[in-house]
């Protein structure tokens, strides 16, 4: 099948766990083919580049939510209030107190953040785009109407003109892909889903976001506009981001109450549309259940990693008994200063032990630059020794998982000290390295570790202290716990579990939805055969559409002197156009099976026209004065014998039917060749003289029309 992936700030971008997950997902899903729709935070992440992506990747778009660009669209009186009406719609739900207790209040306020969403995702469609209409004057004073109307929030009535731009720029943001040209079934060339070109959103079979909010919202206008099924995945609350992030932001009560409500409007929206949401451990999926998702729709999937750079270090030696390693992301939720004071106080206990910080800096955060020059100083204050703390931060060259295997075999506990976790990466990958963990009880970590490590309260340097220094004293221990750490993550957070879930997942999801894009020829009549199930077989039929190579074809309808290997000779079915029997063609002392529905796109249009045309002479020859010429039955010819003097399959007695073909008052069931019209109903036969000057009586009619259906009916309707 063909999936639209859609992500926000990510991959094809970024290269950390986020773009390896969709990395290992996309090349673990093969044979399906995905469209890739990336959202771009940052400048700084278009000008690094995109990661190397894999060959199932055939299209890549995407789109900045950084800057907003004018986009020049003008729109005139009647689109105009239409953006008024749809916009005070969206702004009225986000600004409602509705209180959590009133469900009624409640589901009449999503209902109308709904009614505003997809008015103005409509408009956006049919007049180009709505940045600069989103950020105008008139927004702004719809607005301020919101915000200043009875039942408003409280902190809404506080609102001031800088409040309210910095709103509706947060709205238009978020807002930005309704603006987008993403969403066609077909492209200018007019190629749908297996065809010569691609389409956008519309001509795929599935969405599948990476992350809620705006990220999913492509996938949200696909379902709307075309019936696209959506899965959303969340490794991290998006929700909850949003609540910190308007928190540092040092913005003013309002623009927090506001942006909070509309993220949270939005995040119950991508929730009530999604067809299933797969949330990578059971603490999102309490978020998820808190912020309005229905329990039948969760599916929690555990992030799979790759346990083969960490095979090595985790069958082999163990390390320095005297190490404690901590790896991750430098930044102050992962709480370095706790982890310092802990080290003090296991220093002075053992004296001989020492501590390892294996962590880089994001590019371009310059408060996590000011917060490692903090915990730098505060090592030289807490111990003063040389050796004993250790800053290391790995080059581009020294970033592979193989680097991070070594880093994490050369202590004996790994250490977690986070305030703030979505799932714990780094812990799961000491867990393959075989070495016992000592973590903070945040996020997904107690799910993730069971009972395989030592789990402390955050921000607890006593606790955390004595439990390492419980391990470091209790080698027996310390080891018992390191094999049950990787026997635990091989089993549930490999990368093949994590693929196998989703395959499942689309299938399921996929078998839910109608066919929503009846396959055509070029003349628009229906290929009810045009994607057999055994186009996507691996073996044989893979061969045929690629015999140098065991990947399954993803040409549907190729013709089949593309698919024959160079040099063979043309068989006599595709010399002559008539439908192959056995279609199977000779290479030396091998065989190789052609499908036959490759043999069916070349010959169907050439068979089509030779029907119609003898239609058309049949019907245009002089009269002879023979009925049986015309094939009407004479006096004593056998049912089963047409007028060209061949048997014809399922001839019926003359009394069973009608002088006109069809029984009086029936329509035919198909459409007439040459132009002949059937009978239509409460509509009188023509005399047999009307129908011998036509040329064509009602049982030549009949027997045309079988012969037009045989000749283009794949060959298991024929048997």
């Amino acid at each position: 099948m063909r999936i639209g992936l859609l992500t926000e700030g990510g991959y094809p971008y970024a290269d950390g766990e986020g773009g390896l997950w969709c990395d290992r997902l996309v090349r673990g899903l093969a044979p399906h083919e995905f469209d890739l729709y990336a959202l771009s935070r940052t400048a700084t992440q278009e000008v690094s580049g995109w990661v190397p992506l894999p060959p199932e990747i055939h299209r890549v778009r995407t789109a900045p939510l950084w800057c907003a660009e004018e986009d020049g669209v003008t729109h005139g009186r009647r689109a105009r209030r239409r953006l008024h009406a749809h916009y005070a719609d969206l702004a009225a739900a986000v600004c409602s107190g509705a209180p959590r207790a009133d469900e009624e209040a409640l589901r009449a306020q999503k209902d109308r953040f709904r009614k505003g969403l997809y008015g103005l995702a409509d408009l956006a469609r049919e007049e180009g785009g709505l940045v600069a209409a989103l950020r105008s004057e008139d927004a702004v004073r719809i607005l301020e109407r919101a915000c200043r109307a009875p039942g408003a929030l409280r902190a809404a009535h506080d609102a001031r003109v800088p409040d309210l731009l910095a709103v509706a720029a947060l709205i238009e943001g978020a807002l930005r892909p309704l603006s987008l040209d993403w969403y066609a079934e077909s492209d200018a060339r007019g190629a749908h889903s297996g065809g010569a070109g691609w389409g956008g959103l519309g001509s795929v079979d599935l969405c599948h976001a990476a992350s809620g909010g705006t990220a999913a919202l492509p996938g949200l206008l696909a379902l709307h506009f075309f019936g696209v099924p959506l899965l959303v995945t969340e490794h991290h609350v998006p929700l909850r981001s949003h609540y910190l992030a308007a928190a540092g932001r040092g913005s003013t009560p309002a623009v927090r109450a506001l942006g909070a409500a509309f993220h949270q409007l939005l995040t119950g929206e991508v929730y009530d549309q999604a067809a299933l949401i797969t949330p990578g451990s059971a603490h999102v999926r309490r978020w998820q259940e808190r912020c309005g998702a229905e329990r039948h729709r969760l599916r929690t999937v555990h992030p799979g990693l790759d346990a083969t750079p960490f095979a090595e270090v985790g069958e082999g030696p163990a390390g320095d008994p005297r190490t404690l390693v901590w790896v991750g992301r430098i930044e102050p939720g992962k709480d370095l200063v706790t982890l310092l004071h802990a080290f003090a106080e296991v220093r002075r206990a053992e004296p001989a032990t020492r501590l390892r910080l294996v962590g880089r800096l994001v590019p371009g955060d310059t408060e996590g630059a000011a917060y490692l020059a903090h915990c730098r100083e505060l090592a030289r204050e807490l111990c003063p020794e040389d050796g004993a703390v250790s800053f290391e931060e790995p080059g581009e060259a020294e970033a592979g998982s193989a680097d991070l295997a070594a880093a994490y075999g050369s202590g004996a506990v790994v250490v977690l000290s986070s305030v703030v976790e979505g799932f714990p990466v780094s812990v799961v990958e000491a867990m393959l390295c075989g070495r016992a963990t000592v973590s903070t009880e945040v996020g997904a970590v107690l799910e993730a570790v069971g009972g395989t490590g030592l789990v402390v309260p955050p921000k607890d340097p006593d606790a955390l202290a004595e439990a390492c220094l419980a391990l470091l004293r209790d080698p027996a221990r310390r080891d018992r716990l390191g094999a049950a750490a990787r026997s635990r993550a091989l089993e549930l957070f490999s990368v093949d579990e994590n693929v196998e879930r989703f395959r499942a997942l689309y299938l399921e999801i996929v078998s839910h939805y109608p066919v929503r894009r009846p396959h055509t020829d070029e003349e628009g009549t229906p290929m009810p055969f045009a994607h057999p199930a055994e186009t996507r077989v691996r073996g044989t039929w893979a061969e045929a559409a690629h015999p140098n190579t065991a990947k399954t074809p993803g040409t549907w309808g190729a013709p089949a002197s593309d698919l024959r290997t160079p040099g063979l000779p043309a068989t006599d079915a595709e010399a002559t156009g008539a439908r192959p029997r056995t279609p199977v063609t000779a290479s030396g002392a091998e065989l190789r099976r052609v499908p036959t529905w490759a043999m069916l796109d070349e010959t169907a249009a050439a068979r089509r026209e030779d029907a119609q045309g003898g239609a058309v002479r049949g019907a245009a020859a002089p009269h002879r004065g023979s009925a049986a010429e015309d094939g009407v039955l004479t006096d004593g010819e056998e049912p089963g014998v047409a007028a060209a003097g061949g048997p014809v399959r399922g001839s019926s007695p003359p009394h069973r039917r009608g002088h006109g073909g069809a029984a009086p008052g029936v329509r035919a069931p198909y459409p007439s060749p040459g132009g002949i019209e059937p009978v239509a109903p409460g509509k009188p036969a023509r005399s047999g003289g009307a129908e011998q000057a036509d040329g064509l009586s009602g049982r030549g009619h009949r027997v045309r029309q079988l012969a037009v259906l045989l000749s283009t009916a794949p060959p298991c309707c024929t048997r």
